[in-house]
Parts: structure tokens; C-alpha cells; sequence
């Protein structure tokens, strides 16, 4: 298996890649939600290496968990109440374990969006 899980943040909302945001990788399927992976963004809005290296993606469900509430307290400043996102899941399918799998998230502090990247 040569597959391999990468991700990347963009606040849309200011145009410029999200730095400092953490991010945690869950399994579901796996029985107890532990993270199997934690990584922090950096001043490009990607991880420094990928959430799962070359042969490590298997076949499954997958969750990513994005902590944006942190970063929107950073950059807005603190929230005056409860922020509209802070925690942001992105379950997904992985169905060919061979394959690159890119899962970027475009985020601004009232909606967000997602897609499957090369």
C-alpha cells in the first residue's frame, strides 16, 4: 500500500492560509475515540507531514477533527459568547488504500467547506 492521508486549512475569510490550527485523525470503526494522529497547522495552512505517511491509509471510515475555535480567538479575538464553529469534523470514506487522499478544509468563522483535493 502506498496511500497517504494530507490536509490543508484556508481562511477564506481573510485569504491566507490558517496557521496554528490543531488537528486530530480518528478511526470510528477502531472502537474508542482516541486520535491516532495530532498535528498542527503551520504559517502555509498544511501539517509538516503528512496525517499518514506512504503505506500507512488503510481501507475505512476516517474522521478529522479541526480545531478552529482557537485559531478565531487568535485572529477575531475572543469570542463574546459561544463562536458559531469551533470544532470542525470531516468524516470521510476511503476506499482505495494505493491511493493519495487530500482533504482540505476552506474555513471562514460562519460556514466552512471541503472537498477531495489531489
Amino acid at each position: 500500500m502506498n496511500g497517504y492521508l494530507t490536509t490543508h486549512v484556508l481562511d477564506t475569510a481573510r485569504g491566507m492560509p490558517a496557521a496554528g490550527i490543531e488537528i486530530e485523525l480518528f478511526r470510528p470503526e477502531d472502537g474508542p475515540r482516541t486520535p491516532i494522529v495530532s498535528a498542527m497547522t503551520n504559517a502555509d495552512g498544511r501539517t509538516e507531514a503528512p496525517l499518514l505517511s506512504k503505506g500507512a491509509l488503510q481501507a475505512g471510515v476516517y474522521e478529522l477533527v479541526f480545531h478552529a475555535g482557537p485559531y478565531f480567538d487568535r485572529t477575531l479575538g475572543p469570542a463574546k459568547g459561544q463562536r458559531f464553529l469551533d470544532r470542525i469534523p470531516i468524516r470521510f470514506g476511503v476506499d482505495d488504500p494505493d491511493a493519495h487522499y487530500h482533504v482540505p478544509l476552506l474555513l471562514s468563522p460562519f460556514g466552512y467547506s471541503t472537498y477531495r483535493g489531489s
